[in-house]
């Protein structure tokens, strides 16, 4: 009888009811020297993802203005389907805080999903000329 492939204990699920802000898949040149995928590729592609409903909400362009919490909780490979799920925390008078979590699904002939990032940014409504302008309200 052969044994049924078991998930490592850090496995997880992908949010259900959510649906991601960026998908995508890393490449060969996005490795640093150890055979991982650069931390600063991670972080550039949370940024974008973070921008996603801070813009949305804002209704204009944004700007990042703070990096609150990065947290690095497992390497992503060449291969990884890497899913960014960003959802809005906040709203101040200028300002929209969003948290992000990043997911890699992993080996696709037995698929294992695990949370590899997660991340709070502050960004910051600017103008036309990338002065910081009011939110409206909702």
């Amino acid at each position: 009888m052969s044994a049924e492939p078991t998930s490592p204990p850090d496995a997880v699920r992908l949010p259900e009811h959510k649906q991601p802000a960026l998908r995508v898949m890393p490449m060969p040149a996005d490795l640093n020297p150890s055979g991982d995928v650069f931390g600063g590729w991670i972080m550039a592609m949370v940024d974008i993802a973070g921008a996603i409903p801070a813009r949305r909400r804002a209704k204009c362009r944004v700007a990042t203005i703070a990096v609150n919490s990065f947290l690095f909780k497992q390497p992503v490979s060449v291969g990884d389907l890497v899913s960014i799920y960003a959802e809005v925390k906040s709203v101040g008078r200028t300002s929209v805080t969003v948290e992000v979590e990043v997911f890699a699904e992993r080996d696709p002939e037995n698929p294992v999903v695990v949370k590899v990032t997660e991340a709070t940014l502050t960004y910051v409504a600017v103008d036309d000329r990338g002065r910081k302008r009011p939110i409206p309200a909702e």
